[in-house]
Protein backbone atom coordinates (compact mmCIF):
# COMPACT_ATOMS: atom_id res chain seq x y z
CA UNK A 1 0.00 0.00 0.00
CA UNK A 2 2.65 2.50 1.23
CA UNK A 3 4.71 1.49 -2.61
CA UNK A 4 1.61 2.01 -4.06
CA UNK A 5 1.24 5.17 -2.70
CA UNK A 6 4.76 6.58 -3.20
CA UNK A 7 4.52 5.49 -6.72
CA UNK A 8 1.69 7.65 -7.04
CA UNK A 9 3.33 11.16 -5.83
CA UNK A 10 5.79 9.91 -7.66
CA UNK A 11 3.54 10.15 -10.92
CA UNK A 12 1.92 13.35 -9.85
CA UNK A 13 5.28 14.92 -9.17
CA UNK A 14 6.76 14.18 -13.02
CA UNK A 15 3.62 15.27 -14.46
CA UNK A 16 4.15 18.80 -12.48
CA UNK A 17 7.61 18.96 -13.01
CA UNK A 18 6.69 18.50 -17.26
CA UNK A 19 4.23 21.18 -17.52
CA UNK A 20 5.96 23.32 -15.70
CA UNK A 21 8.75 23.33 -17.98
CA UNK A 22 6.43 22.96 -21.09
CA UNK A 23 5.16 26.48 -19.78
CA UNK A 24 8.69 28.09 -19.19
CA UNK A 25 9.95 26.94 -23.43
CA UNK A 26 6.95 28.08 -24.40
CA UNK A 27 7.50 31.64 -22.73
CA UNK A 28 10.75 31.75 -24.33
CA UNK A 29 9.28 30.90 -27.79
CA UNK A 30 6.87 33.71 -27.47
CA UNK A 31 9.10 35.68 -26.50
CA UNK A 32 11.53 35.41 -29.42
CA UNK A 33 8.63 35.73 -31.90
CA UNK A 34 7.77 38.90 -30.52
CA UNK A 35 11.46 39.92 -31.03
CA UNK A 36 11.23 38.87 -34.60
CA UNK A 37 8.61 40.76 -35.44
CA UNK A 38 9.99 44.17 -34.16
CA UNK A 39 13.05 43.43 -36.14
CA UNK A 40 11.01 43.15 -39.38
CA UNK A 41 8.86 46.15 -38.79
CA UNK A 42 11.83 48.50 -37.88
CA UNK A 43 13.53 46.83 -41.38
CA UNK A 44 10.31 47.88 -43.02
CA UNK A 45 10.26 51.39 -41.88
CA UNK A 46 13.89 51.99 -42.79
CA UNK A 47 13.73 50.44 -46.21
CA UNK A 48 10.32 52.59 -46.64
CA UNK A 49 12.45 55.56 -45.56
CA UNK A 50 15.14 54.73 -48.07
CA UNK A 51 12.88 54.08 -51.06
CA UNK A 52 11.28 58.01 -50.66
CA UNK A 53 14.88 58.81 -50.83
CA UNK A 54 15.68 57.07 -53.49
CA UNK A 55 12.78 58.03 -55.58
CA UNK A 56 13.89 61.41 -54.58
CA UNK A 57 17.39 61.24 -56.16
CA UNK A 58 16.25 59.25 -59.37
CA UNK A 59 13.50 61.97 -60.54
CA UNK A 60 11.04 59.02 -60.23
CA UNK A 61 7.45 59.01 -58.89
CA UNK A 62 5.89 56.61 -57.04
CA UNK A 63 8.13 54.32 -57.84
CA UNK A 64 10.51 52.01 -54.74
CA UNK A 65 14.07 50.68 -55.11
CA UNK A 66 12.79 47.19 -55.38
CA UNK A 67 9.96 48.13 -58.02
CA UNK A 68 13.45 49.25 -60.69
CA UNK A 69 15.40 46.20 -59.61
CA UNK A 70 12.20 44.50 -61.09
CA UNK A 71 10.94 42.60 -57.80
CA UNK A 72 7.66 41.22 -58.07
CA UNK A 73 6.60 40.98 -54.00
CA UNK A 74 3.69 41.72 -52.78
CA UNK A 75 3.58 45.75 -51.06
CA UNK A 76 2.73 46.49 -47.68
CA UNK A 77 0.43 49.26 -46.66
CA UNK A 78 2.63 51.18 -45.37
CA UNK A 79 4.52 51.20 -48.86
CA UNK A 80 1.61 51.95 -50.47
CA UNK A 81 0.80 54.95 -47.84
CA UNK A 82 4.85 55.87 -48.68
CA UNK A 83 4.40 56.38 -51.97
CA UNK A 84 1.05 58.28 -52.15
CA UNK A 85 2.70 61.26 -49.65
CA UNK A 86 5.28 61.01 -52.57
CA UNK A 87 3.50 61.83 -55.22
CA UNK A 88 1.79 65.06 -53.78
CA UNK A 89 4.68 67.23 -54.20
CA UNK A 90 4.57 66.29 -57.74
CA UNK A 91 0.49 68.02 -58.19
CA UNK A 92 0.46 70.97 -60.10
CA UNK A 93 1.38 73.98 -58.44
CA UNK A 94 -1.36 76.73 -57.85
CA UNK A 95 -1.82 79.28 -60.76
CA UNK A 96 0.39 81.75 -60.16
CA UNK A 97 3.38 79.91 -58.91
CA UNK A 98 4.77 79.45 -62.35
CA UNK A 99 5.98 82.70 -64.15
CA UNK A 100 6.58 83.17 -68.32
CA UNK A 101 8.56 86.34 -69.54
CA UNK A 102 8.17 85.77 -73.54
CA UNK A 103 10.89 87.79 -74.59
CA UNK A 104 11.90 88.87 -78.06
CA UNK A 105 15.39 89.89 -79.74
CA UNK A 106 16.70 91.98 -82.43
CA UNK A 107 13.73 94.00 -83.60
CA UNK A 108 11.40 96.05 -84.55
CA UNK A 109 11.04 94.46 -88.21
CA UNK A 110 8.43 95.57 -90.44
CA UNK A 111 7.12 91.85 -91.57
CA UNK A 112 7.68 90.26 -88.10
CA UNK A 113 7.04 92.63 -85.22
CA UNK A 114 3.14 93.70 -86.00
CA UNK A 115 2.74 90.07 -86.30
CA UNK A 116 4.03 89.17 -82.77
CA UNK A 117 1.98 92.17 -81.34
CA UNK A 118 -1.02 91.41 -82.61
CA UNK A 119 -1.37 87.90 -81.10
CA UNK A 120 0.00 89.16 -77.80
CA UNK A 121 -2.50 91.56 -77.64
CA UNK A 122 -5.84 89.18 -78.81
CA UNK A 123 -4.27 86.54 -75.69
CA UNK A 124 -4.13 88.94 -73.41
CA UNK A 125 -0.05 88.96 -72.76
CA UNK A 126 2.59 91.42 -72.18
CA UNK A 127 6.55 90.75 -73.37
CA UNK A 128 9.92 92.01 -72.98
CA UNK A 129 11.65 93.24 -76.63
CA UNK A 130 15.05 93.50 -76.73
CA UNK A 131 15.62 96.19 -79.20
CA UNK A 132 18.85 96.76 -81.95
CA UNK A 133 19.04 100.37 -81.78
CA UNK A 134 19.22 100.58 -85.82
CA UNK A 135 16.21 98.92 -86.24
CA UNK A 136 14.44 101.08 -84.20
CA UNK A 137 15.48 104.05 -86.47
CA UNK A 138 13.64 102.22 -89.55
CA UNK A 139 10.54 101.21 -87.66
CA UNK A 140 10.22 104.46 -84.57
CA UNK A 141 6.49 103.55 -85.21
CA UNK A 142 6.80 100.30 -84.29
CA UNK A 143 8.45 101.16 -80.80
CA UNK A 144 6.08 103.42 -79.87
CA UNK A 145 3.51 100.84 -80.06
CA UNK A 146 5.45 98.58 -78.55
CA UNK A 147 5.13 100.90 -75.01
CA UNK A 148 1.15 101.89 -75.81
CA UNK A 149 0.35 98.33 -75.66
CA UNK A 150 2.19 97.82 -72.34
CA UNK A 151 5.27 95.73 -73.02
CA UNK A 152 8.79 96.17 -72.18
CA UNK A 153 11.45 97.74 -74.29
CA UNK A 154 15.45 97.26 -73.29
CA UNK A 155 18.72 97.41 -74.89
CA UNK A 156 20.12 95.23 -77.48
CA UNK A 157 22.99 97.30 -78.46
CA UNK A 158 22.82 99.68 -81.53
CA UNK A 159 24.49 97.50 -83.98
CA UNK A 160 24.65 93.73 -82.91
CA UNK A 161 27.74 93.89 -84.88
CA UNK A 162 30.12 90.70 -82.84
CA UNK A 163 33.19 91.67 -84.19
CA UNK A 164 32.67 95.70 -83.15
CA UNK A 165 30.98 95.51 -80.17
CA UNK A 166 32.61 92.65 -78.26
CA UNK A 167 36.34 94.18 -79.62
CA UNK A 168 36.71 95.36 -76.16
CA UNK A 169 34.31 96.43 -73.13
CA UNK A 170 34.83 100.19 -73.80
CA UNK A 171 33.42 99.47 -77.49
CA UNK A 172 30.95 97.46 -75.68
CA UNK A 173 29.80 100.01 -73.55
CA UNK A 174 29.35 103.07 -76.15
CA UNK A 175 27.81 100.87 -78.42
CA UNK A 176 25.05 100.33 -75.90
CA UNK A 177 25.02 104.24 -74.82
CA UNK A 178 24.16 104.77 -78.28
CA UNK A 179 20.99 102.08 -78.24
CA UNK A 180 19.83 103.61 -75.16
CA UNK A 181 19.42 107.38 -76.46
CA UNK A 182 17.90 105.94 -80.10
CA UNK A 183 15.00 104.20 -77.94
CA UNK A 184 15.27 107.62 -75.92
CA UNK A 185 15.09 109.77 -78.67
CA UNK A 186 11.40 108.02 -80.18
CA UNK A 187 9.88 106.70 -77.19
CA UNK A 188 11.11 108.63 -74.19
CA UNK A 189 10.99 107.14 -70.83
CA UNK A 190 11.74 103.67 -70.69
CA UNK A 191 13.92 101.09 -68.68
CA UNK A 192 17.30 102.54 -69.81
CA UNK A 193 19.28 100.19 -67.22
CA UNK A 194 17.94 96.56 -68.54
CA UNK A 195 19.96 95.00 -71.71
CA UNK A 196 20.80 91.51 -73.06
CA UNK A 197 23.69 90.79 -74.77
CA UNK A 198 24.02 89.76 -78.33
CA UNK A 199 24.55 85.83 -78.07
CA UNK A 200 24.40 85.86 -74.47
CA UNK A 201 27.02 86.95 -71.85
CA UNK A 202 28.05 83.77 -71.48
CA UNK A 203 31.60 83.45 -71.04
CA UNK A 204 32.26 87.30 -71.67
CA UNK A 205 32.92 88.10 -67.56
CA UNK A 206 34.98 91.56 -68.42
CA UNK A 207 32.12 92.77 -70.46
CA UNK A 208 29.43 91.68 -67.70
CA UNK A 209 31.80 93.64 -65.20
CA UNK A 210 31.67 96.41 -67.52
CA UNK A 211 28.30 96.44 -67.96
CA UNK A 212 27.46 95.76 -64.11
CA UNK A 213 29.82 99.14 -63.43
CA UNK A 214 28.31 101.83 -65.90
CA UNK A 215 24.60 100.86 -64.24
CA UNK A 216 23.43 97.83 -66.57
CA UNK A 217 21.39 95.34 -65.63
CA UNK A 218 21.50 91.98 -67.69
CA UNK A 219 19.51 89.48 -68.45
CA UNK A 220 20.07 85.79 -70.31
CA UNK A 221 17.41 83.12 -70.76
CA UNK A 222 17.00 79.42 -69.38
CA UNK A 223 14.09 79.06 -72.42
CA UNK A 224 14.19 79.30 -76.22
CA UNK A 225 11.83 78.20 -79.40
CA UNK A 226 14.70 77.52 -80.97
CA UNK A 227 14.13 80.37 -83.93
CA UNK A 228 17.89 81.13 -84.10
CA UNK A 229 19.09 77.74 -84.36
CA UNK A 230 18.34 76.62 -87.79
CA UNK A 231 17.86 78.56 -90.78
CA UNK A 232 14.19 78.29 -91.46
CA UNK A 233 12.52 76.05 -88.16
CA UNK A 234 9.13 74.78 -89.00
CA UNK A 235 6.25 75.78 -86.21
CA UNK A 236 6.39 71.79 -84.64
CA UNK A 237 10.46 71.94 -84.20
CA UNK A 238 9.56 75.48 -82.48
CA UNK A 239 6.53 73.92 -80.47
CA UNK A 240 9.33 70.88 -79.57
CA UNK A 241 11.75 72.69 -78.39
CA UNK A 242 10.11 75.25 -76.36
CA UNK A 243 8.10 71.71 -74.49
CA UNK A 244 12.24 70.58 -74.15
CA UNK A 245 13.25 73.55 -72.70
CA UNK A 246 10.99 74.70 -70.37
CA UNK A 247 10.44 70.87 -68.60
CA UNK A 248 11.00 71.42 -64.55
CA UNK A 249 11.36 74.63 -64.39
CA UNK A 250 9.34 77.18 -62.84
CA UNK A 251 10.38 80.89 -63.66
CA UNK A 252 11.32 80.84 -67.79
CA UNK A 253 12.77 83.21 -69.21
CA UNK A 254 12.41 82.58 -72.93
CA UNK A 255 14.02 83.56 -76.06
CA UNK A 256 12.48 84.54 -79.18
CA UNK A 257 13.30 86.39 -81.65
CA UNK A 258 10.83 89.41 -84.15
CA UNK A 259 14.28 89.19 -86.56
CA UNK A 260 13.76 89.63 -90.50
CA UNK A 261 12.27 86.02 -92.06
CA UNK A 262 11.01 84.78 -88.06
CA UNK A 263 7.39 83.93 -90.12
CA UNK A 264 7.29 80.42 -88.09
CA UNK A 265 8.00 82.44 -84.53
CA UNK A 266 4.58 84.03 -85.22
CA UNK A 267 2.74 80.96 -86.34
CA UNK A 268 3.37 78.99 -83.11
CA UNK A 269 3.69 81.71 -80.66
CA UNK A 270 -0.40 81.36 -80.35
CA UNK A 271 0.43 77.44 -79.43
CA UNK A 272 3.12 77.89 -77.37
CA UNK A 273 1.34 80.72 -75.12
CA UNK A 274 -1.30 78.59 -75.11
CA UNK A 275 0.37 75.21 -73.79
CA UNK A 276 2.09 77.94 -71.10
CA UNK A 277 -1.47 78.89 -69.75
CA UNK A 278 -2.12 74.66 -69.76
CA UNK A 279 0.35 74.46 -67.53
CA UNK A 280 -0.22 76.69 -65.00
CA UNK A 281 2.24 79.65 -65.86
CA UNK A 282 1.45 83.39 -65.75
CA UNK A 283 3.15 85.80 -68.17
CA UNK A 284 5.09 88.56 -66.54
CA UNK A 285 7.59 91.24 -68.58
CA UNK A 286 11.11 91.68 -67.14
CA UNK A 287 11.96 94.98 -65.16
Amino acid sequence: MKKNKRGFIRIVLGIIILFSLSSAAGFKFAERSKSSINIVSTSNKSDVSSNIQASKDNGQTGKTKNENKGDSDKKSGQDKTAEVKENKPQDAPAKGDKIAYLTFDDGPTQNITPHILDVLKNNNVKATFFVIGKMAEQSPELLKREKEEGHVIANHTYSHNYGYIYSSPEIFIKDLEKGTEVVNSIIGEHNKTLIRFPGGSFGRQAYKRAAENHGYHYVDWNALNGDAEVQSASVERLISRLKETTQGQKELIILMHDAPGKRTTVEALPQIIEYLKANGYVFKTLE
